[in-house]
């Protein structure tokens, strides 16, 4: 065999994070010759799921080398631990603590692809069911006479159908009645309302446009901003960005079955499709070495042939030089020099192990539907005690169904825009309140990681970000900081598709990850 020195590369990608491990998919039939790294030990780059030791060394590495990663400031809480507490955390490997636990809804275009790909069968979706909102039963409507739902105190259940809407007994007739007036028109078939939808305003603020276009009351204009998990206020939030994720809720639900319209994928969320991805590559040929980054990169010498790329020739590591015709990674896996300056946004984050299960959060959603492993709580910043214009908090609740901790307990995954100190205050205030308006006592936290993430907030409906080219060579390309959207990013597959025609060039086939069943791939299924 010969030696990474020795063989000519078409391309070489660095890091196995969700963008570059679903361009190696993307290149496993094409016949190239494709070396794929990481300067990690494992799998996933920002997207990676860790045991609980696994953690702590993740927290010792992104504080010893800042710059290197998309993330700041990184933790580990243990609370004072009783005797009880410890015996109830359960040994490192009983964990499987993902970076991103984002929804995945089932009108994005990430499932065909992996359905058209031939990889979904490696993989387990379950579904995501309720959203609630802490709503602290002094500020229900006067008309309700329900102060606990599903035994939470202080959490409604947002109505997300309009089955759930008729069922709902906090809103007031009146209310149903606004309400189903905006569902109706979100959800109409766009041909039914090509002549509406032209003349339509959206480019005010979602509370003007529902009360404006809808007489929404105002009660009901942050249990509706939850459904498009917008991470600014009400205020802040355009009608347009709020409008076309909302519907994309509501046109998800009943896609695969009854009552949910988003997925999480089991063991590990974005990790789990990142290893589908490069074994994905691993079987058509690339070669994989982990442990080994970049040291430095520079422009090879012409090669006499009739190619008109020049090849780039990349000492790693660990000292061993190769030439490669494309390098593909993100600002965290290619080095600065080669590389724009970039403008980040960040979020504080954290991720919570629960001694309880906290199993009435998740409610079977309709007649026949699964039983959901996920729910999403929304804390508004104003019932935190902030400003109005303040960010809400969202807490992703898993179950232990997701195979991420033991049976009995839960996985809070906590967000909000605000970075630093001020963040991981009103997500520990958040989590605080969710645990106290549990009915269950025993609901403590066991161990708590909290970090700032580095990536980029979606804050417009349009447009897909654009791959990087270096000032260096038009042949090394940087993907986008990623997205630090609560649900999986769809723009992600185009930014994807547009690195890989830049390889393929001429020979890139019409369809995109189009590929057939590799024979006896599954004779065991």
């Amino acid at each position: 065999m010969e030696s990474l020195a020795e063989t000519p590369w078409d391309v070489t990608i660095s890091g196995t994070g969700l963008a570059q491990s679903l361009l190696a998919l993307a290149l496993s039939r094409s016949g190239k010759k494709v070396l794929h790294i990481d300067r990690n030990q494992y799998y996933g780059g920002s997207e990676a799921a860790f045991s609980l030791q696994e953690a702590e060394d993740w927290v010792s590495r992104v504080n010893q080398e800042p710059k290197s990663f998309p993330f700041e400031d990184a933790s580990i809480l243990k609370p004072q631990q009783t005797d009880e507490c410890n015996a109830q955390l359960a040994s490192s490997r009983a964990y499987t603590l993902t970076l991103s636990p984002q929804l995945i809804y089932c009108r994005s275009a990430l499932l065909p692809t992996l359905v058209s790909s031939k990889v979904y069968r490696q993989l387990e979706f379950q579904a995501v069911g309720s959203w609630w909102i802490y709503r602290p039963s002094s500020n229900l409507p006067s008309e309700s006479s329900t102060t606990t739902v599903n035994a939470f105190s202080d959490l409604y259940r947002v109505p997300s159908s309009r089955e759930d809407v008729f069922a709902d007994d906090v809103i007031s007739v009146k209310s149903k009645r606004t309400l189903m007036r905006f569902l109706r028109h979100i959800t109409k078939p766009q041909q039914d309302d090509e002549s509406s939808s032209g003349q339509e305003n959206l480019t005010g603020s979602f509370p003007d446009y529902l009360t404006s276009n809808f007489q929404v009351p105002a009660e009901l204009h942050d249990p509706l901003l939850s459904l498009s998990l917008a991470q600014s206020s009400s205020p802040q939030t355009s009608a347009e960005y709020a409008v076309t994720r909302i519907k994309r809720h509501l046109t998800s639900i009943g896609v695969f079955g009854p009552g949910f319209g988003s997925l999480v994928a089991k063991w590990g969320g974005g990790s789990e499709i990142s290893q589908v991805g490069c074994r994905a590559l691993a079987v058509g040929g690339g070669v994989y070495v982990l442990d080994c980054g970049i040291k430095s990169v520079r422009n090879g010498p012409i090669e006499p042939d009739d190619s008109d790329v020049t090849p780039i020739e990349v000492q790693l590591a660990n000292d061993e030089s190769i030439r490669t015709r494309f390098l593909v990674g993100s600002n965290w896996d290619l080095p600065a020099d080669v590389l724009d300056l970039t403008r980040y946004d960040k979020v504080s984050r954290s991720i919570t192990v629960v001694s309880s299960s906290l199993e009435n959060l998740f409610p079977v959603t309709a007649e026949g539907g699964p039983i959901p492993v996920c729910a999403v709580v929304v804390f508004p910043g104003t019932l935190l005690g902030q400003s109005e214009d303040s960010p809400p908090v969202y807490i992703l609740v898993h179950s232990s169904e997701t195979g991420e901790c033991p049976t009995g307990q839960c996985v809070l995954y906590s967000s909000v825009s605000i970075s630093g100190p001020d963040g991981q205050s009103l997500l520990e205030s958040a989590i605080h309140k969710l645990l106290q308006s549990s009915a269950d006592q025993n609901a403590k936290i066991l161990w708590s990681l909290r970090f700032t993430q580095l990536g980029r907030l979606s804050q417009d409906v349009r447009g897909t970000p654009r791959i990087q080219k270096s000032s260096l060579s038009a042949t090394i390309l940087s993907f986008p900081p990623p997205s630090l959207d609560l649900a999986f990013d769809d723009a992600l597959i185009d930014t994807v598709k547009e690195a890989w025609k830049m390889i393929m060039g001429d020979q890139a086939p019409d369809d995109f990850m189009n590929f057939e069943d590799r024979e006896g791939a599954y004779d065991a299924d």
